[in-house]
Order: structure tokens, then C-alpha cells, then sequence
């Protein structure tokens, strides 16, 4: 039986434990251009290289870290929430955590930012599993590319208000 996800903030306590998350070597590109991919998403949570509020997360399967993401914001914005470096590492992958990652992700917008509607994510055009979890999750394609992700394609998963 598949355990359940939760997200936890990164912080002083778990950050190196972060840094022994890996992806497989065929697919390193599609996440970091380094290894471990923690090390430059850590980084970029700390400069914001696009100006934004940025939050660093794991993944987590009861207490095992499986996956990690930075989550960028306007707090300002109902559209401007974009999800960078979402990995599972090579050892957990295949199991449906990425899955319920993306859900448990919907649920934290939700409840964490009530402003947010959408949020958007880019995926390596070659990176198909990646394109067929985001489409199953409920990401379409925006028919647009990020210029400095290198002109990867953007999906956008819109986000229905709370009951």
C-alpha cells in the first residue's frame, strides 16, 4: 500500500538531506544542469533570481524525503505561481509520488494562498513521463515558451476556488 505525501517547508533542520536527493543520469538535464539538483534550486530559493518570493519544499512519504520543489510567487498575483525543480529521486520514482505530490502541491495552494488560481510550470520538451504526469494532473499546455528556461514549453494548471 502506497504511503501518503506531505509537503514540509526546507529549512536549517533538513536542507542537507536535500542535497542526497538525485534524479537518474538521462534525467539530470531535464532538472538541474548540476547534481545533486537540490544544490542550484536551494541556491535560486535564496538569490530569487526573478525578483519573487521563493519557498523551498520536500517531498515527503510518511518520514522518508522522496522529492523536493520551489515553489515561486507574487503574493500580490492570482496568476503568478510557478512550480521550478519538481523532482521524485531515481530511488523512489515510479510509485505514484509525483502524483500525489502534485495534489497534495493543489491542496497547498489552496489553503496557503487563497489568492492563487493558476500555477505554471515549464517540462523538457524530450521529458515525456514528466508532460503525461503534469497532463494527468491536470497541466494543459500553454502553447507559449519560457525564454529563460530555455524556451521550454509552459503548461498552467487552473485552479478552481474553494467551496
Amino acid at each position: 500500500m502506497m504511503s501518503g505525501v506531505t509537503l514540509q517547508p526546507v529549512t536549517r533542520a533538513n536542507w542537507r538531506q536535500t542535497l542526497t536527493l538525485t534524479v537518474h543520469p538521462h534525467q539530470q538535464h531535464f532538472v538541474a544542469g548540476t547534481s545533486p539538483p537540490a544544490a542550484v534550486a536551494l541556491a535560486k530559493a535564496y538569490i530569487q533570481p526573478q525578483g519573487l518570493p521563493t519557498r523551498p519544499y520536500a517531498i515527503y512519504a510518511d518520514d522518508v524525503m522522496v522529492g523536493y520543489f520551489n515553489l515561486v510567487f507574487d503574493p500580490d498575483s492570482s496568476e503568478i505561481y510557478w512550480l521550478y525543480h519538481f523532482f521524485i529521486d531515481h530511488r523512489y520514482q515510479g510509485r505514484g509520488y509525483g502524483q500525489l505530490a502534485l495534489d497534495a502541491i493543489q491542496t497547498l495552494l489552496r489553503d496557503q494562498f487563497p489568492r492563487c488560481r493558476s500555477v505554471s510550470l515549464t517540462v523538457h520538451p524530450e521529458n515525456v513521463a514528466a508532460q503525461r504526469l503534469y497532463t494527468r494532473a491536470g497541466f494543459r499546455p500553454t502553447g507559449r515558451f519560457h525564454e529563460t528556461e530555455g524556451g521550454e514549453p509552459i503548461y498552467r494548471l487552473r485552479l478552481d476556488p474553494c467551496p
